[in-house]
């Protein structure tokens, strides 16, 4: 490994990551500036040095081994170190600018963007960089340090991070505002099990929580249509093609105008929280600390107010 160590250098890491990337070494020499013969020699020279190795093929792509993923990793927390450090040095040199990678799973997409142009406003010098995905892409991004912090609603639990709530997230099912059991007050969960469910995708938060709901109740709900995104969903139950759990800051807009109704369920709102995250071994610069302590002092200012049916009963 001391071989190794003094061999391996960045541009050959650089040079790997391109690979897996582009899947061909091809693609690879095409995008980072040199020839095919050039990069195959360096993933060579890295495999040599390793004695494992990298890459395998799959339905011609090229395909990172256990070891590749390693060197993978170690590549992006490189890469962002040294962005780290050139945004430090030019702060040093007087330099005003910043900027943050900040991560929303897409339900907060109903309320993030205000909180941001709040905090634009008062730093309109630094840059924001959004990436808005499920769970899994901005978990992702987190864990590959593409993204400095992210507001997500359950923080990622295979790796560190440090996390602050902000906020309530409660969640509502919903219905269109001429269902049978709209208007009804406290509504028992078995009277759900006949209705037909519309339901996000399987591994979605969501999901999950439609599935504990009824499991607390001892009920085993019937499946139902599974739709990609909220605003399908939300169309759907305005359609009557069913009921919905979801997330009661997606719906703000539509039950105010009483285009969807609440139902008022006994158990609930289910009240999740609000996260802010980042990697713990990701140090924060002075933009993205402003960002964090923005976000931690002022939050939940820009979460939709509610007043949901059950708080009262259940308070």
């Amino acid at each position: 490994m001391n071989r190794a160590r003094r061999r391996l250098t960045l541009k050959q890491m650089r040079g790997f990551a391109a690979i897996v990337e582009h899947g061909t070494i091809t693609g690879a020499a095409a995008a980072i500036g040199v020839s095919p013969p050039a990069i195959l020699h360096q993933l060579r020279e890295i495999e040599d040095s390793l004695g494992l190795p990298l890459l395998e093929r799959s339905n011609g792509k090229a395909i990172p081994t256990e070891a590749g993923r390693e060197l993978l990793a170690t590549t992006a927390r490189i890469e962002s170190e040294i962005g780290d450090c050139l945004e430090a040095i030019a702060a040093l040199a007087g330099m005003q600018r910043g900027h943050v990678a900040i991560g929303l799973i897409s339900t907060a997409k109903y309320f993030a963007p205000s909180a941001l142009a709040a905090f634009k406003r008062a730093h309109p010098e630094i840059d924001l960089r959004l990436l808005v995905g499920n769970r899994g892409e901005t978990v992702a991004a987190l864990e590959r340090f593409e993204i400095d912090l992210a507001i997500m609603g359950r923080p990622p639990e295979h790796f560190e991070v440090t996390e602050i709530a902000i906020g309530a997230h409660p969640h509502v099912i919903i219905a269109a505002p001429d269902h049978p059991l709209a208007g009804r007050v406290a509504i028992p969960p078995a009277a759900l099990l006949d209705q037909p469910f519309v339901l996000r995708e399987p591994g979605s938060g969501t999901r999950a929580l439609v599935q504990r709901f009824f499991e607390s109740a001892g009920l085993a709900p019937a499946g139902g249509m599974e739709f990609g995104s909220n605003e399908t969903i939300k169309q759907a139950v305005i359609a009557g093609m069913g009921i919905a759990l979801i997330s009661a800051h997606t719906i703000a807009a539509e039950w105010a105008d009483r285009r969807i109704a609440i139902l008022d369920v006994v158990g609930l709102p289910i009240l999740r929280q609000w996260y802010l995250v980042r990697r713990r071994e990701k140090r924060l610069l002075p933009a993205a600390r402003a960002l964090w302590e923005h976000l931690v002092r002022e939050g939940s200012a820009f979460l939709p107010r509610l007043d949901l049916p059950g708080e009262s009963r259940d308070a």
